[in-house]
């Protein structure tokens, strides 16, 4: 049994849900299209009658881990989510510039809360970050990705997140264990810096349109969005990402697009923009979670 297949098949003992990785890679190995180009072809998708996308498809299953990684030397994604994990995302200065870490930045944040920084289970990450994991906690509401806005270099992967795990590799990098222990709760300082802020209560916005025109009306939605973020200058490109996926995730929740639909057409116009494929799916469903708060209704 290869190494990739013993750590994956670990760490869904642990009731960690896992996926495959392209090898040496950090971006899913499945499935390989976006959900705009879903033929039906491939069998997970047209098993479930639709698309289905990493998180879905991540699995504790040990014949399944076995299929996998028997198959290819795929790297092992961690689905946060459906693993009921926070992961603490600790980065070093890039380009070996020196400075506070990520990790001396969430000591100082732990410090400011009178705490300081339990040992939990702890991966030091192919660049020499540390990934540290913690419970999320079973009551109140699931908890959100974070991209430096609790701090520089600190991140955060919960619900719709995902983490490489260890055992893989990315550009020949490692990805090893540091603190083989079972994750700790979460801090509660922590928790909630991460609780979705609530937004006031709001009346849907209704667009009344000929029946003809609705869904051209929506067309030129999806694409306005989408030509916004292909063409914001650098500095602007995630601000800009988040506002478009705020407008469609206004349409979603209104009924008149797919969420997969949204999803792949901002993700393909984050990456053709500059962003990363991380970043942008980030954002993206930060900012679709947003606009489900206020439907947006395109009434023939």
């Amino acid at each position: 049994m290869s190494d990739l297949l013993t750590a994956a098949i670990a760490h869904a003992e642990r009731g960690w849900h896992v996926f495959p990785l392209r090898p040496d890679d950090k971006r899913p190995a499945f499935p390989d299209h976006p959900a705009d180009d879903c033929t039906g072809r491939d069998p997970r998708c047209r098993t479930a009658g639709h698309h289905l996308g990493w998180e879905p498809r991540a699995t504790t299953d040990p014949d399944r881990i076995r299929r996998a990684w028997t198959h290819r030397p795929y790297g092992i994604g961690l689905a946060c989510g459906p693993s009921r994990l926070v992961v603490v995302d600790l980065d070093a200065p890039k380009n070996d510039t020196t400075g506070p870490t990520g990790l001396d930045t969430l000591a100082d944040m732990a410090a400011a809360h009178a705490a300081g920084i339990e040992p939990t289970y702890t991966v030091t990450t192919g660049r020499g970050g540390t990934h540290l994991y913690y419970r999320h906690p079973y009551d109140g509401p699931p908890l959100r990705n974070t991209a430096g806005t609790l701090g520089p270099l600190v991140d955060t992967r919960a619900h719709g997140g995902y983490v490489v795990a260890a055992g893989s590799t990315v550009a020949g990098r490692p990805y090893r264990v540091d603190l083989d222990t079972e994750p700790a709760p979460l801090p509660g300082w922590l928790a909630a810096r991460l609780v979705p802020a609530p937004l006031p209560p709001q009346r849907p916005v209704v667009v009344s349109l000929p029946t003809d025109r609705s869904g051209a009306y929506v067309r030129a939605a999806i694409g306005r969005e989408a030509d916004r973020v292909t063409t914001a200058p650098p500095g602007e490109r995630n601000r800009t990402l988040y506002i478009a996926a705020v407008a469609l995730g206004q349409l979603v929740a209104g009924g008149a697009v797919a969420e997969d639909e949204a999803q792949s057409v901002l993700e393909q116009a984050g990456v053709t923009g500059g962003l990363s494929c991380a970043e942008a799916y980030r954002t993206i469903r930060s900012g679709l979670a947003a606009g489900s708060k206020r439907p947006r209704q395109v009434a023939a």
